[in-house]
């Protein structure tokens, strides 16, 4: 790092709790406001993580985001199964 560069400023996270009680429905809900908001280069969908109200120490990853070629990320679920790639899978899919 050279001495005349400024340290990258702090990025904010946005908590926003709901009233799901189900680790599937949280996990729809990303996607929907993925599928929706996804065009806000602001919004960083790659880096969700869901969490319990009450245990939001331990968070649950939604997607792989691994990087890709072209500067792309890995849409597909965190766990998901074979090689990473830019094709959004059925089931995460709306």
């Amino acid at each position: 790092m050279n001495t005349t560069d400024a340290p990258p400023e702090p990025r904010w996270i946005i908590h926003l709790p709901t009233t799901l009680t189900r680790l599937a429905e949280a996990t729809a809900l990303a996607v929907a406001l993925r599928d929706s908001l996804g065009h806000i280069p602001a919004i960083d969908f790659g880096e969700t993580t869901l969490s319990e109200e009450d245990r939001q120490f331990v968070r649950t990853r939604i997607w792989c985001d691994a990087r890709l070629p072209g500067d792309a990320r890995c849409p597909r679920p965190a766990d998901h199964d074979g090689a990473c790639g830019s094709a959004i899978p059925q089931i995460l899919a709306t």
